[in-house]
C-alpha cells in the first residue's frame, strides 16, 4: 500500500468512506467527529446537511450577515436499475459519469441488510459480432461509446440471496474500498473522489484552525457538509433557503483546462460564473485578492459544464449572494489529481474571507 503522510489521514478516511447520493452517512460520522469539537453548535438537518456554527464576534448581530460555506458529502456513485434473473444488476448512474470514469471492476453493492460485492464487467473481448453489446464497442469494430447499456454487476448471487441482503431497483452501488487509495507522486496526489472529500477537508481543517487560534470572524459562520449535491444539489440549495444569510460559498474541486486557462499546477481557482448561474463580482473579486495576497497564483475562470451548490442555490434565488473556491483538479469526474498544497492552500483562502469578507459581503 502507498505511503500515505500523516496529514493525508483524514483524507483518505473520508476517500475511504462510501457516500453515495441520499446515503452519506458514512461520510457525514466521520465530518461529525472532526467538525463538532471546533464548532459552537452542531446538528444535522432535515435534509441530512451536517452544519457546524461558529458565532460571530459581535454578541449583538442578529446573523443577518451570516456566511454559509458549503463542502458536499455525497459522491459520483451507481443506481440498481434492475436485477435480471441470473442475478446480475443493471445500473444507471447517480450523477454525470460514464462506465470509463472509474473503469470497470470492483465495486461495493450497499444492500439495507449487508454490503456485497460485485464485479462491474463489459465481458470479454473475445468476441465477435454476435455478442452485439461488447462487439459494438470496440474501436475497430462498432467504435461506440461505452456506456450504461454495455455494462452490468457480475454479483455471483441469486435473485433471492440479493433480495435476502436487501438488494433492489434504487440500491445504491460504489466503486469498491479497494480502488480508493490515495496515490502520493511528486508534488501530486491521486485517487478517485477528491470530488469532493478534498474540499471537505479543507473546511474541516479551516474550521479546526479558528478554533486553535482563537479567532473568531465578525459575523456568524455556518459550515455546511451537503448531501446529494451530485444529482441536483438538493442538500445546499435547501440549506440556503433555512440558514440565515446572505452569502453562499462553495468548496468544490475546479477543471484545469485549457479552454478555462486553469491548470493543476497553478492556485486556487475563483470562479465568476458556470453553467447554473453568474457569482457575485464582489465576492470572487474579494477571494481573488485574498489569495493573491497570500502569494498563491490564484486562477480567476468561467467555468462550463459545472455547477455547484452556491451557484444552484443562486439559480433558485435561495441566496441573495454565491462565490465559488476549487481546488485545481485534473481528471474531473475520473481519477483526480491534485497538487500537494492544493488543500492547504484552500484553507487559508478561506479561513481569511471568513475573517475579513470586506469589502465584498458586508454593505
Amino acid at each position: 500500500m502507498p505511503k500515505i503522510m500523516l496529514r493525508d489521514e483524514l483524507l483518505q478516511e473520508l476517500l475511504w468512506a462510501y457516500g453515495p447520493g441520499g446515503q452519506e452517512d458514512e461520510v457525514r460520522t466521520v465530518c461529525h467527529r472532526e467538525l463538532t469539537p471546533h464548532v459552537d453548535d452542531a446538528w444535522t438537518d432535515d435534509a441530512g446537511n451536517l452544519i457546524g456554527l461558529i458565532r460571530g464576534a459581535d454578541p449583538n448581530s442578529d446573523g443577518s450577515q451570516a456566511i454559509r460555506v458549503m463542502a458536499h458529502l455525497d459522491e459520483l456513485a451507481m443506481l440498481v436499475k434492475r436485477i435480471e434473473s441470473d442475478g446480475s444488476l443493471q445500473l444507471t448512474p447517480a450523477g454525470t459519469m460514464y462506465p470509463g470514469n472509474f473503469g470497470l471492476g470492483p465495486v461495493a453493492i450497499l444492500g439495507d441488510q449487508e454490503t456485497l460485492v460485485g464485479v462491474l464487467t463489459l465481458g470479454s473481448e473475445h468476441t465477435t459480432k454476435e455478442s452485439q453489446r461488447i462487439w459494438e464497442t470496440k474501436p475497430d469494430q462498432g467504435d461506440k461509446s461505452l456506456d450504461w447499456l454495455h455494462v452490468y454487476v457480475f454479483t455471483g448471487r441469486t435473485p433471492e440471496e440479493l433480495s435476502a441482503a436487501g438488494v433492489r431497483p434504487g440500491t445504491r452501488v460504489c466503486v469498491h474500498r479497494s480502488k480508493r487509495t490515495l496515490i502520493e507522486f511528486g508534488d501530486y496526489l491521486g485517487c478517485y473522489f477528491l470530488d469532493n472529500r478534498a474540499a471537505v477537508t479543507a473546511l474541516l481543517q479551516v474550521a479546526r484552525e479558528l478554533r486553535e487560534h482563537g479567532q473568531r470572524p465578525p459575523q456568524d459562520v455556518y459550515l455546511v457538509c451537503t448531501t446529494t449535491e451530485e444529482v441536483g444539489g438538493i442538500g445546499g440549495t435547501y440549506a440556503s433557503r433555512t440558514l440565515p444569510g446572505i452569502l453562499t460559498l462553495a468548496l468544490e474541486v475546479g477543471p484545469t483546462e485549457a479552454e478555462y486557462s486553469t491548470t493543476v499546477s497553478g492556485g486556487p481557482i475563483i470562479a465568476y460564473g458556470d453553467a447554473q448561474a453568474l457569482y457575485d463580482k464582489p465576492v470572487a473579486d474579494r477571494l481573488l485578492t485574498i489569495a493573491t495576497d497570500l502569494e498563491l497564483s490564484p486562477q480567476a475562470a468561467v467555468l462550463g459544464a459545472f455547477e455547484s451548490d452556491a451557484s444552484q442555490a443562486k439559480a433558485a434565488g435561495l441566496t441573495a449572494r454565491a462565490g465559488l473556491l476549487c481546488l485545481p483538479t485534473l481528471s474531473t469526474h475520473g481519477y483526480e489529481v491534485i497538487a500537494r498544497d492544493a488543500i492547504p492552500a484552500m484553507a487559508r483562502v478561506l479561513r481569511e474571507f471568513l475573517l475579513h469578507p470586506e469589502p465584498a459581503t458586508v454593505r
